[in-house]
């Protein structure tokens, strides 16, 4: 049962969902259910979401909220990021409890990965 009035769902907008299903998966371990030309939904294993057909992008810099993923070893997810299509668009740099870098994955959303380490 999801948890009341907490983030339950994510939603990010893509047009190729067979390059972002592949991206996610590969890089992350994400498990995806096709729902059609429109809709593919994915569960990480904490939080669910989906890719909704749109070629717009989620970007800060659009004033999108940034999604930030955790990892225990950042360079070996960066690598990870980079081997399977993703793009850096903020290297590794430090702040207060760690460290963090933000990337683009296939169709351009930005998110980040941190790390405690």
């Amino acid at each position: 049962m999801p948890l009341d009035q907490k983030i339950d769902y994510v939603e990010f907008p893509a047009v190729n969902f067979d390059a972002i299903e592949s991206f996610y998966s590969n890089t992350f371990g994400w498990s995806f259910t096709d729902y059609g030309p429109e809709y593919r939904s994915f569960s990480e294993g904490k939080l669910n979401g989906g890719f909704f057909k749109s070629e717009l992008q989620s970007s800060t810099a659009n004033g999108a909220a940034l999604i930030v993923l955790f990892a225990n070893d950042l360079e070996a997810t960066k690598e990870k990021v980079l081997t399977n299509g993703g793009s850096i668009c903020k290297e590794i740099f430090s702040f207060p409890g760690g460290r963090r870098f933000q990337f683009h994955d296939p169709h351009g959303n930005e998110l980040g990965v941190w790390s405690d380490k």
